[in-house]
């Protein structure tokens, strides 16, 4: 596992993009399963800003997303597909044919679910999947507990993460109880993977994701068991890491 320490935020911001556009530069018909929340706007920003340049073309990329809400329209302002679209692929020249986002209308959420394994599959699987973390170590929606070795699926969201986006919708009661999600194994089958998070708030977690035991307890370290992965932190979310005397790079 490679981690980097950046100053802040927007230092972040721009190595995860770096990770992400040399990808899309070295093979233009990648495959990127991307994130939504707050964490990766500023990566978002940046590839934007180099495509406004003329220093990046997605237009052979491929996309698929890690979640969606259940219930959501894609119209709906805090849907993925509207946060994908409004952050990311309405300002560059990836053709939205090739965008995919789980349908959070579908009227049989199982076979939806079925239907992404085998898009995945069909795309030939996940050059580079892009990750935030939860503030309980999940990763896409994959909860506290969850089995290692499920596929997209349809998960019951936790009152901490249900209490973590109500700062997205007008209240609490607002706030979808059910997603869909990748399941770890699809996240663990991608050949490359980049986990970005920032604020001191994320650092405990952080540090038993990376330094403690592979637990169920804490989903996002199961990443420790993948080949390629790259950790990019801000130093408030790393410092606990740091602390532990696990190696970092400037």
């Amino acid at each position: 596992m490679r981690i980097y320490l950046c100053e802040d935020y927007k230092a972040m911001s721009r190595r995860a993009a770096n990770i992400i556009s040399a990808q899309v530069i070295t093979k233009p018909d990648s495959v990127l399963g991307l994130a939504t929340g707050g964490t990766p706007v500023g990566a978002y920003q940046q590839l934007v800003e180099w495509y406004n340049k003329g220093d990046l073309s997605f237009a052979e990329i491929k996309t698929v997303n890690l979640d969606e809400y259940l219930g959501l329209s894609p119209h709906h302002e805090q849907s993925y597909r509207y946060f994908m679209n409004t952050n990311l692929f309405d300002h560059i020249d990836v053709k939205k044919e090739n965008t995919h986002v789980l349908n959070g209308l579908a009227k049989d959420p199982e076979a939806e679910c079925a239907a992404y394994n085998q898009l995945i599959r069909d795309l030939g699987g996940i050059d580079l999947q892009l990750l935030g973390m939860g503030h309980n170590g999940h990763i896409a929606f994959n909860e506290p507990g969850d089995d290692f070795g499920l596929e997209t699926h349809v998960v019951t969201l936790t009152d901490r993460t249900i209490d973590a986006n109500t700062r997205f919708f007008e209240n609490r009661d607002e706030v979808p109880r059910h997603a869909l999600s990748m399941g770890i194994k699809n996240i663990m089958q991608a050949r490359r993977i980049l986990i970005i998070v920032s604020g001191e708030e994320k650092a405990d977690t952080v540090c038993k994701a990376f330094a403690g035991p592979v637990t169920k307890d804490v989903p996002a370290s199961v990443l420790q068991l993948h080949p390629d992965v790259t950790l990019v932190g801000d130093k408030a979310a790393l410092s606990k890491l740091v602390e532990a005397g696990v190696p970092v790079c400037g």
